[in-house]
């Protein structure tokens, strides 16, 4: 519980706050639909692995830059993360990420707003498959993320944010149609 009273956990919390924030706000931004016709799910994809390259960039030193709740999540299951700064982080996303939901909905004229870039499963596309899909999306990413920021890696821990934006991105692509 010493942890709850450091200043450093403190600026961790708002750091995963404000990059969940950005993140939904970028990435849901891109998603929505400002000319007729289909949406980019390539412009969408690029939007979320750049906003997630920027930020565990931007925020890596602070918080470790997790912005996802599976990240933090991975990172507690994988005893990387104390169990308060994980609940911590995971409250900090979801309020972040609504807040972030909030602006973009305040900022966005109706038409264009549409659902906030909500997704849905592919007609063809029954729950289970649509679970699997995302469990194994999720999986290329969390290990992606590990093994970026493995410390027994020898490389430029400064490039491990694009890798993982990188894999964001790749998930994306597969797994929005």
């Amino acid at each position: 519980m010493r942890e709850l009273r450091s200043s450093a956990f403190w600026r961790a919390v708002l750091a995963e706050f404000l990059g969940s924030l950005l993140y939904a706000l970028l990435g849901l931004g891109a998603s929505l639909r400002w000319a007729p016709g289909p949406p980019s799910v390539v412009g969408a994809a690029l939007a979320f692995g750049l906003a997630q390259t920027t930020l565990v960039q931007a925020l890596g030193n602070v918080s470790g830059g997790h912005v996802n709740p599976a990240i933090t999540l991975a990172f507690l299951m994988a005893s990387q993360l104390s169990l308060p700064r994980a609940l911590g982080y995971l409250l900090a996303q979801v309020l972040g990420m609504l807040a972030g939901a909030g602006v973009l909905y305040g900022v966005t004229p109706g038409p264009v707003r549409g659902t906030l870039g909500l997704s849905a499963l592919h007609p063809g596309v029954g729950p289970g498959q649509g679970t699997v899909v995302e469990l194994l999306l999720t999986a290329q990413f969390v290990l992606c993320v590990f093994a970026s920021f493995d410390d027994r890696h020898d490389g430029r821990p400064a490039m491990a944010a694009v890798p993982v934006g990188f894999s964001l991105a790749l998930g994306h692509l597969f797994g929005v149609r």
